[in-house]
């Protein structure tokens, strides 16, 4: 498969907290550093996603926003 994704992550899946249309999956990508992601309830079923897989994380955004006050 190619991918116009240059960010990509290896990382084994921590925890997967299902919802009713969405689930929230966090990936450990190493040195102390984990990357959550919401997916649809869907993707998780389709790809099998589960705690303790390894899995590829694929970051492509045109902008990443935080914010505190």
């Amino acid at each position: 498969m190619k991918l116009s994704v240059r960010n990509v992550l290896k990382g084994k899946v921590t925890v997967v907290t299902e919802g009713m249309a969405v689930a929230t999956v966090k990936v450990d990508v190493g040195g102390g550093n984990t990357i959550t992601s919401v997916v649809t309830m869907d993707a998780i079923k389709n790809l099998g996603i589960k705690v303790g897989d390894e899995i590829s994380v694929l970051i492509k955004a045109t902008s990443v926003m935080l914010a505190k006050e």
